[in-house]
């Protein structure tokens, strides 16, 4: 992979990740609870959500290995005692991350097949020829990663978004059992990595982006 792919995936990664955690303090603090943006994470600055593993390495070992690149950042904090509603609320907060990078990919799409449609008309001769490709890989790396970033924290296993909104959804006494797993996520989530069952979640993705770019 040749170095400006790169560095637009890393652009990229850092940019869906900041989106995804700032959304989940922007939920909090709409729903009474303070504490992510009093810690300067309600915040379009990558730098207040960087984790050296889930946003730099795990990412970069990934587009190395040509994968599905996805990754995390240090958890926004949520105090439950802030919340009107704390199950209720928090479900809504784990679903922000997500619905955020959805928006944003959604956003993406529609600038690529309007550049897309643009650059058509350029020759490839012309001076735009060059920017209008990187701005269209730009976008079509928004649109994979966020897809892939929100799909990829849906997936019901802690400490992953899923897990919340799914425990948002039982009674109190199955979300007590559910919780019960917890302990076991990451194993939970190195095992559907290692047993190739991520990238059944991921092919609907690769679909849509060759659909994009055809």
């Amino acid at each position: 992979m040749d170095i400006p792919s790169i560095l637009i995936q890393v652009f990229v990664i850092l940019f869906a990740i900041t989106i995804h955690e700032a959304s989940h303090g922007w939920a909090a603090q709409k729903l009474g609870d303070p504490t992510a943006y009093a810690a300067g994470r309600v915040t379009l600055n990558p730098i207040a959500h960087i984790d050296l593993i889930g946003t730099i390495i795990i990412p970069l070992v990934l587009i190395f290995a040509h994968q599905p690149v996805f990754g995390w950042a240090k958890p926004v904090p949520v105090n439950p005692y802030n919340l009107r509603h704390p199950r209720r609320d928090h479900l809504w907060i784990s679903f922000a991350g997500p619905i955020a990078n959805l928006a944003t990919a959604a956003v993406a799409a529609a600038l690529f097949l309007l550049v897309k449609h643009w650059a058509s008309g350029i020759s490839n001769s012309s001076v735009l020829a060059k920017p209008t490709i990187g701005l269209a890989q730009i976008l079509l790396a928004a649109f994979t990663i966020n897809m892939v970033l929100a799909i990829f924290n849906l997936i019901p296993i802690p400490p992953l978004d899923g897990s919340g909104i799914l425990s948002g959804l039982l009674s109190d006494s199955a979300a007590a059992k559910y919780d019960q797993i917890r302990p076991y996520g990451f194993i939970l989530i190195i095992i559907l990595a290692y047993t190739n069952v991520l990238n059944f979640i991921y092919w609907p993705i690769l679909i849509l982006r060759n659909y994009l770019i055809r």
